[in-house]
């Protein structure tokens, strides 16, 4: 990690959260006590900061100068709210493309999917705030900076916000190999949110059971899935393929 990515220090990182840098998550000492680093918490917590507790040994390995049992991980761009972005795209006249990732943990594999998904069209990308690859400067690397450019909302509750693009009117298409149908029956058309799931388990139970369409990618080798980033590429370029196929249809 370069020293750019990050800020030690509670009061330093206080004074960075109020004068509105970009913060991804804090990484605050689990035995910590005292006013100043309830005020930090509070301050995170004002501010909807994800607080991660973690042990010195953590800390330790990010810097060894003194944090004062807190450490602030840096993100080089802002996060988007989804009850923002949902009804400006509308009110743009857009059919909107979206992208949630569920569990995708790779730094590098968000990258490549961000950079498949702005070359796409993509108008924004959903992760959870927990258990996911976030917009670090690896991630941004990765991405060959799409990072800059798609939006990526950072929402505590995956499938609540699953929930919430359908009730907006998005058909929900999960990629899994549990799918009954070809990806390419699926309609992108309309108004779509792809859900692709974790590198090593794919879509979660729940959030299975919450898409409108499964949708599996064929597999005609020996091994038995795509890496996560490709498979996204391959479900992007079809609502492509699908879209443009429309317009002409439409001309």
């Amino acid at each position: 990690m370069e020293k750019s990515d990050y800020i030690f220090g509670i009061r330093a990182i206080i004074e960075a959260i109020e004068s509105g840098k970009t913060i991804d998550k804090v990484l605050i000492r689990r035995e910590i006590g005292g006013d100043l680093a309830k005020e930090l918490l509070a301050k995170s917590n004002e501010y909807d900061i994800l607080v991660q507790r973690v042990p010195l040994e953590k800390l330790n390995r990010i810097t060894m100068k003194n944090h004062q049992g807190a450490i602030a991980i840096m993100s080089p761009v802002g996060y988007h709210k989804l009850d923002n972005i949902v009804p400006l795209l509308y009110e743009e006249g857009k059919i909107p493309l979206a992208l949630v990732l569920d569990g995708v943990t790779d730094a590098r594999n968000f990258g490549a999917i961000a950079r498949s998904a702005d070359c796409a069209g993509v108008d924004f990308i959903v992760i959870p705030e927990k258990g996911s690859a976030t917009v670090t400067s690896d991630a941004v690397k990765a991405s060959a900076g799409a990072l800059f450019y798609v939006p990526v909302c950072r929402e505590k509750d995956i499938l609540s916000s699953i929930r919430r693009l359908k009730n907006s009117g998005y058909l929900i298409v999960g990629a899994s190999e549990k799918g009954a149908d070809s990806y390419i029956n699926a309609d992108f058309t309309v108004p779509v949110a792809i859900i692709m799931g974790a590198e090593d388990t794919g879509l979660s139970p729940e959030v299975l059971r919450a898409c409108d369409i499964l949708a599996a990618i064929p597999i005609l080798g020996n091994i038995g899935s795509l890496n996560v980033s490709v498979a996204a590429g391959v479900m992007l370029y079809e609502a492509v393929r699908q879209r443009l196929n429309a317009s002409l249809n439409n001309e």
